[in-house]
């Protein structure tokens, strides 16, 4: 073949494997916003606060009584995994323990899965809860009501019992219950990062709009919220911070209302403190990726899952066997 020929072969191939594999890299880069600069005097003031936290009078001065069986070890945690759970659901929490919520190491690095949830409205199902609790210990339960409108109240709470009685922790992952979480692939993930500090990564909303239907569960006033758009934020079903980023959340969330949901609060709290969300493609969001064994074993998170469909996936994926590129 002529040198053009080769070429033109060269090429294409190149061309072929940008294709196949760039995708998720071009999707961050145009997703991703460019890093704030910290000139601002609120944005530095509470990076300074989170810096200079003083953890031992928070113990005794929550925002929100938590009745908590849990509890850290005193040895570093790579990955805290914590799980928004509703109160009745404990078949579902079971089946978390059963599967992917019984990883408690990840390449050597320490993993630990614990629950969150508010109150139930029956007193039946707090004797369960309670027992369940003493069973496993790993449940943290606030005091408020569980219900639709305090999901952001349960977000604050995991936030504020993390930065009082995790500090250990170096990554926090989010997450709800009806979520397949592939632990060694997120470990790996982190374990490759580079930077250190302000990691907030998940499947970022770019340029959401407050919803401003009273009937829509998502509902905003505009006095709580007024922009035209949201900051840009990580979608609710799964994202993780780093430490430094849970304490930063912590001491902005006091200038934040919570009448907005819980995953664009985050969001809004990580803007005031000068943090910029990182996009992963690997991070289904509300999505519910079809199985594929190898898929599984590469992508962080798929959602909607059904608690039969939770164990065969995970039984399937813990099996050993590598995957072909």
């Amino acid at each position: 073949l002529r040198t053009h020929q080769w070429c033109f072969i060269l090429f294409n191939v190149l061309l072929f494997h940008v294709l196949l594999f760039g995708a998720d890299l071009l999707e961050e880069y145009f997703l991703r916003s460019l890093p704030l600069s910290y000139t601002d005097a609120k944005t530095l003031g509470i990076r300074e606060r989170a810096r200079k936290l003083d953890i031992d009078p928070l113990k005794a001065n929550l925002s929100y009584t938590v009745s908590s069986a849990a509890t850290c070890s005193d040895q570093e945690i790579f990955l805290l995994v914590l799980v928004c759970s509703s109160p009745e659901n404990r078949t579902r929490r079971n089946a978390i323990r059963q599967t992917w919520g019984n990883v408690t190491d990840a390449r050597g690095y320490a993993v630990l899965t614990l629950f969150a949830l508010g109150k139930p409205a029956s007193l039946t199902t707090q004797l369960e809860i309670n027992e369940e609790s003493q069973k496993h210990r790993d449940i943290i339960e606030g005091s408020f009501i569980d219900s639709p409108q305090t999901q952001t109240q349960k977000m604050l709470m995991t936030v504020e019992w993390t930065v009082t009685f995790c500090p250990q922790a170096r990554y926090i992952l989010k997450t709800d219950e009806d979520v397949f979480v592939s632990i060694p692939s997120l470990a790996g993930y982190l374990l490759s990062l580079t930077q250190l500090e302000d990691i907030y990564t998940g499947r970022v909303v770019h340029q959401g709009v407050p919803g401003r239907d009273p009937k829509s569960p998502g509902f905003v006033p505009i006095h709580q919220y007024s922009e035209e758009f949201h900051p840009d934020y990580c979608e609710g079903s799964a994202f993780v911070m780093s430490q430094d980023v849970a304490r930063k959340v912590y001491v902005a969330a006091k200038e934040v209302p919570v009448a907005v949901p819980p995953d664009i609060f985050v969001g809004i709290c990580a803007k005031k403190a000068g943090i910029t969300p990182i996009h992963s493609s690997r991070f289904s969001g509300g999505k519910h990726i079809s199985y594929n064994r190898c898929c599984y074993k590469f992508i962080f998170t798929s959602s909607n899952m059904k608690e039969d469909e939770l164990f065969k996936d995970w039984k399937e994926t813990s099996d050993g066997k590598d995957c072909s590129l």
